[in-house]
């Protein structure tokens, strides 16, 4: 079909962001027929944050930090590391854009777009690895201009470097998508921040080999996680030799001539702490700059993210914004299910919202992972139920021989119950493949799976799944009678 236009190139879709939920939406739409445009700022961003600068390189890192063995020396071994995630991402990078871009009615551009009105992109490609595709004979200069039906903002999040006085302008400061590119292992790191990001890359890079010094600003890592588990993720950490410096103030940032010095307060008293490396982690925020919202028309939250409803449109009907962009918690899983409601809204009957999503799990990854789902007990307490506890360190659980058999035998399970129904109402797991397990409770909580009924169920043998069979057996304590 004719699909240009006497100022450029119409589409039924327009895809601004090769990201998770985008290239799902993107991918199935093309499928359907429907002439898709799908444009990425970054030739090196094909398939988005996950698969090049997030999710798969760090849990890769991971991966190959846990094999490094004792004598293996830590330069070497991490520089081979880095070589071999760096391959890793660059073959999903790949396969990304060949399976998008293959597709008859789908043409993936590299460039940057900013909206010139609510159904009008320009798309400049004037960047160094910048490509229109197939449709190169509508570029005007350095320009392509893409009108669309419909339009998807999917342009994720970038990480924040907090103003403090001299991090930004030091030269040993970083981001995570700089640090796990170098091919040289800081010898002393320092991390600003504690969430989720700060604390995979200590732990991360403490078993690499690096001196690790983790700060955060307020009285406790992992605030609104569940009380027994951190405890019990601060003493592995600190186990490994990962100095968590909490109430940390930082004052200032000084670069010196082969080091940076950290100046920070903690209870009225001034200290330093001197690094090779400081590692900027204080989260990710949505991308929104330089994209021409006003001339959309579509509104922002005053947390800088793209205001969506229930259905992911934004203030224009026509236009949505998915994954990190549109606010709320930065999961990958989440964006893929970002990409099931706009597809809903686009080729099936509207009825899927966010507000169907129940009992979502998270993961850290640190090891062993520590995995949760629903209410902790503080929660759940909270918001008024009666609980019982079930509560094993794993070093106990009898019904779990897999901690043994491959030999880590850290951490502890915990169940929140309500308990009068015996209904689960959350969970936090601290062990060998808690990121699996999680899953499974997770599953359960959403179909209404009695504790008793999960712990009476039946499991393959030797597995972590099974642990299930002892620790929900266990009850520490209860407000029943």
């Amino acid at each position: 079909m004719d699909t240009t236009t006497q100022t450029g190139l119409h589409a039924d879709l327009l895809v601004i962001g090769f990201g998770k939920g985008g290239s799902l939406v993107a991918a199935h739409m093309g499928r359907l027929g429907r002439r898709v445009v799908l444009v990425e700022e970054s030739a090196h961003m094909y398939g988005g944050t996950c698969p090049n600068i997030g999710c798969v390189p760090t849990k890769a890192l991971v991966h190959h930090a846990q094999g490094r063995r004792p004598g293996d020396p830590p330069q070497e071994w991490y520089e081979g590391a880095v070589g071999e995630v760096q391959a890793l991402s660059a073959k999903f990078r790949a396969g990304n854009f060949a399976s998008m871009n293959g597709a008859d009615t789908v043409t993936v551009v590299t460039g940057h777009a900013v909206f010139a009105g609510p159904h009008t992109v320009d798309i400049d490609l004037s960047g160094e690895l910048a490509d229109a595709g197939d449709v190169a004979d509508m570029v005007v200069g350095d320009s392509l201009r893409v009108t669309a039906d419909t339009i998807l903002i999917n342009t994720g999040a970038r990480p924040i470097v907090p103003d403090i006085p001299g991090l930004r302008d030091s030269k040993r400061t970083v981001i995570s998508t700089e640090l796990i590119q170098t091919t040289t292992l800081p010898e002393r790191l320092a991390i600003v921040g504690a969430g989720y990001l700060g604390i995979e890359f200590a732990s991360i890079y403490r078993r690499f080999g690096s001196r690790v010094t983790l700060f955060e600003r307020t009285r406790r890592i992992l605030g609104h996680e569940d009380d027994d588990a951190v405890a019990a993720a601060i003493a592995i950490l600190e186990d490994e030799g990962v100095e968590i410096i909490t109430g940390a103030q930082i004052k200032e940032v000084r670069d010196g001539e082969n080091e940076a010095t950290i100046v920070y307060e903690k209870d009225g008293d001034e200290h330093t702490v001197d690094a090779d490396t400081i590692l900027a982690a204080s989260g990710r925020a949505p991308v929104i700059q330089d994209l021409g919202l006003e001339a959309a028309g579509v509104r922002t939250t005053p947390r800088g993210a793209v205001e969506v409803d229930e259905h992911l449109r934004t203030s224009q009907p026509h236009i949505y914004a998915l994954g990190d962009v549109r606010g709320g918690p930065q999961h990958t899983y989440l964006s893929l299910d970002d990409g099931r409601i706009v597809l809903d809204q686009l080729a099936g009957d509207g009825s899927r919202s966010t507000a169907d999503r129940v009992a979502i799990p998270r993961t850290l990854f640190i090891t062993p992972p520590l995995a949760a789902v629903g209410l902790t007990e503080k929660e759940a307490r909270e918001a008024g139920h009666r609980v019982k506890i079930a509560m094993q360190a794993v070093a106990d659980i009898t019904a779990m021989p897999r901690s043994y058999i491959v030999e880590d035998t850290r951490g502890l399970m915990k169940f929140v119950i309500d308990a009068e129904s015996d209904q689960i109402l959350g969970a936090t797991l601290l062990s060998i493949d808690a990121q699996e397990l999680v899953n499974t409770v997770a599953l359960a909580i959403r179909h209404g799976v009695t504790a008793a009924e999960l712990r009476d169920a039946v499991y393959t043998h030797p597995t972590s799944t099974e642990a299930f069979n002892g620790v929900l057996g266990v009850i520490v304590r209860s407000d029943g009678e």
